[in-house]
């Protein structure tokens, strides 16, 4: 397929999206990006130490803070398994080690943030994922657990727009825990998606949005007591987000989501930056994000990457991969959905050309490992017959 120039890329978007985007003339910010070893979740907090080293440190940036760290706890319990064998899901020890990393670096507070079912404000709920709690909340920081499907813990929302003017929604409305705080931090997975093609930092922005405004049993009022996924609003947009919620730019747009997920998230990632990406690489899976899918497969890079911009920190992890950041849709390993880091970089949020981003520590070549085609339903195995 025709790879279009980043100047094709602000051109083509503008057309598609109704907004005025970045200068063509004007690229993208390229940052450091850290990359390490670690084999073993035992290892974990020396590793994920170095990488904060690597890229200057993290006191200045969260010390006197409050840090909200976004985790990524997917899939509906109520359908999958909460513990299967396979690694797709932010592993318990990372969370007590990246909360005891931002305590020592002085954070006066840590709010652990995810979006599941039911939406209610529960510790319980957490311990289903294999975090303790208990440990957890005496790491010598205070620390917050917000369930961000509904209102939660606040009494309002917040509506933040999107500061290119939107891709598929010129503001979105979420949680208040995302703004109430100095410093956001990504702790991601390093995997495949079905649609998206790839999840890191920049997709698990995606579980910002409340089901309870943009989950397919939102209603014309909104419901603080969802039930069903983002299914309808989101990826299909067969279903608009209720009365006060802002409704798409371009209702006449696809209704494929392989063109509405990557541009919504790339939104989020406008509304909502992330000043702290943390991509978990070292046990996961390939061929898709959840064990719904078929043809998953356990992986073991053995790497951490850390970064302050998630397009960079993504974009290294796509080298670690074995893809192309700059693939085109029907590409390894964009199969379904078009290439959210492209939409990024011309959005202005960060480059995804793995020639400007400087790697501390391994080299992507030390650290490369084949994941495969993607998500196309089957283990390597079935496709080699």
């Amino acid at each position: 397929m025709t790879h279009l120039t980043r100047r094709e890329l602000l051109v083509a978007g503008s057309a598609a999206t109704g907004v005025s985007l970045l200068k063509a003339d004007v690229a993208a910010p390229a940052s450091k990006v850290a990359l390490v070893r670690c084999r073993s979740y035992s290892d974990f907090g020396t590793q994920l130490s170095s990488a904060f080293d690597h890229i200057g440190g993290i006191q200045k940036l969260v010390s006197g803070k409050t840090v909200a760290l976004k985790l990524n706890l997917t899939g509906n319990p109520k359908n999958f398994p909460l513990t299967p064998d396979l690694p797709y899901r932010t592993d318990g020890a990372t969370v007590a080690t990246t909360v005891h990393l931002l305590a020592k670096a002085g954070a006066k507070r840590v709010r652990l943030i995810e979006s599941f079912f039911p939406a209610q404000q529960d510790p319980a709920l957490w311990a289903r994922y294999g975090l303790d709690v208990n440990a957890i909340n005496n790491l010598g920081t205070t620390v917050e657990w917000e369930n961000v499907q509904n209102l939660g813990n606040y009494k309002q929302y917040v509506r933040l727009k999107v500061p290119w003017g939107g891709y598929m929604y010129p503001a979105y409305t979420i949680n208040k825990a995302y703004t109430e705080c100095d410093v956001y931090a990504s702790l991601s997975k390093l995997k495949n998606h079905w649609i998206a093609g790839v999840t890191m930092s920049m997709k698990n922005n995606f579980g910002n949005t409340p089901c309870s405004l943009y989950g397919s049993d939102c209603g014309a009022s909104g419901n603080e007591a969802p039930t069903k996924e983002r299914g309808d609003v989101l990826h299909a947009g067969t279903t608009k987000a209720p009365s006060g919620v802002d409704a798409e730019l371009h209702p006449d747009s696809p209704r494929d989501p392989g063109y509405r997920v990557p541009r919504i998230l790339v939104d989020q990632v406008g509304i909502r930056p992330i000043d702290l990406a943390i991509i978990d690489g070292v046990e996961t899976v390939r061929g898709g994000e959840g064990p719904w899918l078929k043809g998953l497969e356990r992986m073991t890079p053995g790497v951490i990457l850390v970064g302050r911009n998630p397009v960079c920190t993504d974009a290294v992890g796509m080298g670690v991969m074995s893809y192309d950041t700059k693939a085109d849709r029907g590409a390894s390993c964009f199969i379904r959905g078009d290439n959210s880091l492209k939409l990024a970089e011309a959005a202005g949020i960060g480059t995804a050309d793995l020639n400007r981003i400087e790697v501390a520590g391994l080299s992507i070549a030390e650290a490369r490992i084949d994941f495969g085609p993607g998500a196309v339903g089957k283990t390597l195995r079935e496709l080699r017959g």
